[in-house]
């Protein structure tokens, strides 16, 4: 095993990297200029816990010469630990429950890399720890009670997405024919923020076309049949 990039590493990172990894990858590997997580069978695994648009030149280079599976963790269940100084940690489950659809809050960094035959994206429901301290700082935010580490308790299951077909499957089987964000929406029960961004995704990678405007939405047409 190589130490490259462990420096700082986040709880939950290093545990789903252990965790594809098995008994037989290799982890913190150099390939192209890069340290990879996993590589495992001839193939890259490539952990990211948050913001794509820092990994995006990363994987854009990887994928031209060699396979590349993304993981991304999505907390279907979450228990929050909160501690403050002096006092005595708190433990509850959060209300919110992630689900498949919050990939595309990410994956508007690069929706097209889909079509890349080397890319794949795998969606990883978990139940995870969310530890957060109160630091008084940006107090907007959280009311001042920072995320410090992320841990996992338990993988739920795995959702592979290789190519346009996979992520049209997406679409709820009670959509329209032809939709609008709106539709999408309330089909899928997400906000209208994220469906205008999973709407952006599948019409960059070519899994529905606009075809023209409702009102003030814009419409759209599935092109992947299921």
């Amino acid at each position: 095993m190589n130490n490259i990039g462990c420096l700082n590493e986040q709880s939950l990172h290093a545990q789903l990297k252990s965790y594809y990894a098995g008994e037989n990858g290799q982890t913190e590997v150099l390939v192209g200029g890069y340290v990879v997580d996993v590589v495992k069978d001839g193939a890259l695994i490539e952990i990211q816990t948050g913001n794509f648009s820092v990994i995006k030149n990363k994987l854009l280079s990887l994928t031209e010469r060699h396979p590349l599976r993304l993981v991304y963790p999505i907390a279907q269940q979450k228990w929050l630990v909160k501690n403050s100084e002096g006092g005595t940690p708190v433990r509850r489950k959060s209300p919110k429950r992630g689900t498949v659809y919050d990939v595309f809050t990410e994956l508007v960094s690069f929706p097209d890399l889909i079509i890349s035959p080397n890319f794949s994206l795998e969606l990883v429901l978990i139940h995870e720890e969310e530890v957060r301290v109160y630091t008084g700082k940006k107090p907007w935010v959280k009311h001042g009670w920072e995320t410090v580490e992320r841990r996992l308790i338990s993988v739920v299951e795995t959702l592979r997405l290789a190519n346009v077909s996979d992520f049209a499957k997406l679409l709820p089987d009670n959509l329209p024919e032809s939709f609008t964000t709106k539709d999408l929406a309330d089909c899928t029960e997400i906000p209208s923020w994220l469906a205008q961004k999973m709407a952006y995704c599948l019409d960059k990678m070519g899994a529905i076309s606009r075809i023209g405007k409702k009102g003030r939405y814009n419409l759209f047409q599935i092109k992947i049949p299921d």
